[in-house]
């Protein structure tokens, strides 16, 4: 089983790994120990970089009235 990180929704992944960069494409990582690996894989070498995860964006919340927020 993975280790889980901050929360239950963070698992390892070489896409936000301290010696992983983003290759070419998103699926593909330049890892410095293993060369182009995939990005949702991970290995034991795995150390977490929380500068390269890019966090899940929120639902819009524009969809409020004036009558909403009358008392």
């Amino acid at each position: 089983m993975m280790k889980k990180l901050l929360n239950d929704d963070i698992y390892p992944s070489c896409a936000y790994c301290q010696f992983g960069t983003k290759f070419i494409k998103q699926e593909t990582v330049l890892c410095v120990k293993f060369g182009v690996v995939d990005s949702f894989g991970s290995c034991k070498k795995f150390k977490y970089n929380p500068f390269k995860r890019i966090p899940k964006t929120h639902k819009n919340l524009n969809n409020f009235n004036v009558t909403d927020f009358i008392i």
